[in-house]
């Protein structure tokens, strides 16, 4: 219930209250079974239960992670993942560069070796050449 209710609920006990030695005698007996009533259905209270979520970890590292983290933790976790992604920037500039190598090789040995112009516009001679691309 909440507070107007509540409030509501005491106005209106007061009132009957006052009133009692005015009010009839099947009035009264009414009241007094439908507070029977009312008593019997009320639900019965229990106490608040609530679920406990606690982090744990075998080998005693739960304590590890309910603590705050100090400065020298903050670095140490984020030092991995700087290492990681130099890491991976370095395997695509290595790949671009071998990539790139690879073309020139092929654009060279083109260039260099003595070919019609009508062997460019071939379809079959590009096809070769990105057979051999791969």
């Amino acid at each position: 219930m909440n507070a107007k209710d509540l409030n509501f609920a005491y106005k209106v006990r007061h009132a009957l209250n006052e009133n009692l030695d005015n009010l009839p005698a099947s009035t009264v007996d009414q009241l007094a079974s439908s507070r029977k009533i009312a008593i019997s259905r009320k639900k019965t209270e229990h106490p608040l239960r609530l679920l406990a979520v606690r982090r744990a970890l075998a080998g005693g590292f739960s304590s590890f992670f309910d603590e705050p983290l100090s400065w020298l933790a903050k670095v140490g976790m984020a030092v991995p993942v700087v290492v990681l992604a130099v890491g991976l920037v370095d395997i695509y500039q290595m790949e671009e560069a071998h990539r790139i190598a690879e073309t020139a090789d092929i654009d060279a040995a083109v260039l260099a070796d003595e070919l019609p112009l009508n062997a460019y516009v071939d379809h079959g001679f590009n096809a070769y050449l990105a057979k051999r691309a791969d």
